[in-house]
């Protein structure tokens, strides 16, 4: 059994593993709490074992649209691994769960030490950069339902089947009106993809949700398990 649910700490070879994790410490994250603000200097990074994180571009009140999102799969202040020490982008927990958390100078340290954790980081850094740009094309080139079918089946693959999500969070997500989410939300409860109920979505059947989302979901997932070997969804 591994030693955490974290998907690329699970992959680790004994000896980097024995390297990382004495440094690693346990830390429960609460609903909202910030991970890392714009502009400021990141101090940790977290390999989540639960909850969902969300990375949000931009920062007056009327122009926030998220631009990535994190769980077990990963792990939060992708700058970091890349050298940087601050970010104009900002990432909070969307929805709260258990993490390991470590020192951004003591990563570093790690990964001078180890050419797999190094490589590992920088191939999920990748897959986060491809979903980045995947967001940016479904913002301009896919309409308001197929954007919120591919947000439910990326929430899904993180934290299940029960998604703890208003619709006012949902629009800050997507960047559009709350109106606008409600609409796209009974559309999706008609073809029975889900039942949304108040602060919970509950997914019923995720292969019309996959029909709907089309072409908008699927290319970082793939791209994870080509560069790191592994379907991490959870089912």
């Amino acid at each position: 059994m591994s030693w955490t649910k974290n998907r690329l700490l699970s992959i680790l070879p004994q000896p980097d593993a024995a390297l990382l994790r004495p440094r690693l410490e346990p830390v429960s994250l609460a609903q909202g709490e910030m991970l890392f603000r714009s502009n400021e200097k990141i101090s940790h990074v977290f390999f989540f074992e639960g909850g969902l994180s969300s990375e949000i571009a931009g920062s007056d009140e009327t122009k926030k649209i998220e631009v990535g999102c994190i769980g077990y799969e990963g792990f939060s202040a992708v700058p970091a691994v890349l050298g940087v020490d601050s970010s104009p982008h900002y990432a909070f927990m969307q929805c709260a769960g258990p993490a390991l958390r470590i020192g951004i100078e003591e990563l570093r340290a790690v990964i001078d030490e180890s050419r797999f954790i190094r490589d590992l980081l920088l191939k999920y850094a990748h897959v986060f950069l491809i979903q980045v740009a995947a967001t940016a094309l479904a913002d301009g080139r896919y309409d308001i339902e197929q954007r919120l079918a591919r947000w439910v089946l990326m929430s899904q693959d993180r934290i299940g089947d029960e998604l703890p999500l208003t619709h006012d969070f949902l629009a800050l997500m997507l960047g559009v009106r709350r109106s606008s989410v409600t609409d796209a939300l009974h559309r999706l409860e008609g073809s029975l993809a889900i039942k949304a109920e108040r602060g919970l979505i509950s997914v019923r059947d995720r292969e019309t949700l996959k029909a709907v989302a089309g072409p908008s979901y699927g290319m970082p997932e793939q791209e994870y398990e080509r560069h790191l070997g592994q379907d991490w969804r959870v089912r």
